[in-house]
Order: structure tokens, then C-alpha cells, then sequence
């Protein structure tokens, strides 16, 4: 089945996601848009995704626990994970090694936990965007140790991306997809950056505001309508094979 998605969305839990980023009104201008597959990838956090599940939920849109991982190298990654349990252990992993840095919401915004009433439950004092000790050459293998898959983030991007902080792509990495930005076109993308040929490229908003959540443009042909079916596609790194649309 062909199926429209958004892997890369920002909820108001990411200091930089503007507050009418709640997890009900993610999932309402998703459905809104015509999207079928959509994924809440905070900074560094999965602590809004079981609300954003359920809001997701009653919008009738399958929703994709995740996280935008920035590792040691300020290298921002995808990380997307197949079910609530696996996030919120995933999560708690990437906590404990971030840098025990406060944030300070006048100069980074608020980062607002909340409910699946949209209800704020807390905030999270310890700033989400630093960076956290583990290694590039370390996230695809330990993303799939909880059953999910890694991509680098926006990497036509000049900030925070595999071809921006390293100047290049190993595939010793493990990575089997890669995110690129929805405004570059992907192939002529892949023509100048040796490596990526053979990768899964899929292209999100990578919204922080409501009106940034992208339309039903883009497509991924899977199996079935399941997390595990998504991230299975996306593992699908050969020559080849095929690619989200």
C-alpha cells in the first residue's frame, strides 16, 4: 500500500517548537493534510510521544514514536522506534547522557510536557538541544537494538548534518537511509555525495510550527500500515530496492 507520511514533526517538548506544537493539534493538522504516517521527533526526547499516540489515534493517522538524536559530533539523526515502551527506553538511555545543562527558557523557549488532553503535565528543566554522548558510529546499531532505525537528518543541510559537521559519509556508520531536506531534489543530491547511492531517502518538514507540517506529497510503499512495516522499508539500504516517494 502506498501511504503519505511525515517523519520529522517538532512538538512544543523541543525548546525551539512553537507552543501551539501540542500533541492534539499535531495529529489534527496532520490528518487535516491528508497524511497517513506521521512521526513526533523531539530533541533528544520521546517524553510526548504516548500522548501524541493517542491523539494520533483518534485522528485516524498512524503515528511513529521518535526522536531527533543529536549525538556527539552535533550530528542531528532520525531515530524512529516501533512501539511506546521501546521509546521511552530509548529515551531514557539518550537522557542519561546528556549534559547536565538547565534551560533556560528565555533564551532557548519552553519545553512542555503535556497529555493527551493537551493539558501541560510538566516541563523538562534539563535543555534538550545539547548534545549527547554517543557516537555517530554507534546510533544506527544502537537505534536497532530497540527494534527501530536510524537516518541522518536533513543532511543537504549547513548546520547539525553528517555532511555539514563531517564533510562525509561512511557506510562503516551502519546507516541504510538518510533524510533530506523536502525543498532539495534527492537524486541530484545523491549524484555529489559519494556513499548515498544505494540509501532509502525520505524528505520531511522537520516542522516546528503547524502550518510547516508538510501536505500529502510524499509516499512510502509498504506492506502493511504498522510502525514495524515502516521501519522495515526504511532498512532497505541496497542498490536498488525501493525508495519512498
Amino acid at each position: 500500500m502506498r501511504l503519505f507520511y511525515d517523519l520529522h514533526i517538532h512538538s512544543c517538548l523541543s525548546p525551539c517548537g512553537d507552543t501551539d506544537m501540542t500533541p492534539g493539534n499535531i495529529a489534527g493538522m496532520a490528518a487535516l493534510c491528508g497524511l497517513q504516517i506521521i512521526a513526533l521527533s523531539d530533541h533528544n526526547t520521546c517524553r510526548n510521544t504516548p500522548a501524541f499516540a493517542a491523539c494520533a489515534a483518534k485522528a485516524g493517522v498512524l503515528a511513529l514514536p521518535a526522536m531527533e538524536l543529536t549525538t556527539r559530533e552535533e550530528i542531528h539523526v532520525l531515530c524512529l522506534l516501533p512501539t511506546l515502551p521501546a521509546a521511552a527506553a530509548f529515551s531514557d538511555y539518550v537522557y542519561r547522557r546528556l549534559p547536565d545543562i538547565r534551560n533556560d527558557e528565555a533564551i532557548f523557549g519552553a519545553q512542555i510536557v503535556m497529555d493527551a488532553e493537551d493539558t501541560v503535565v510538566g516541563r523538562e528543566p534539563r535543555l534538550l538541544t545539547s548534545a549527547a554522548d554517543i557516537g555517530i558510529y554507534d546510533t544506527a546499531a544502537l537505534v536497532a537494538s530497540y527494534g527501530g532505525v536510524a537516518l541522518p537528518a536533513h543532511v543537504d543541510r549547513p548546520s547539525f548534518s553528517l555532511f555539514a559537521n563531517l564533510g562525509f559519509f561512511d557506510p562503516a556508520m551502519g546507516f541504510t537511509a538518510v533524510e533530506i531536506s523536502p525543498y532539495t531534489e534527492p537524486a541530484a543530491f545523491r549524484r555529489t555525495h559519494p556513499g548515498l547511492e544505494g540509501l532509502v531517502t525520505v524528505q520531511n518538514s522537520d516542522a516546528h510550527e503547524l502550518g510547516c507540517i508538510q501536505d500529502a506529497a510524499r509516499a512510502l510503499d509498504i506492506p502493511e500500515r504498522t510502525p514495524q512495516a515502516v521501519i522495515a522499508a526504511l532498512r532497505r539500504g541496497a542498490p536498488g530496492g525501493p525508495a519512498p516517494r
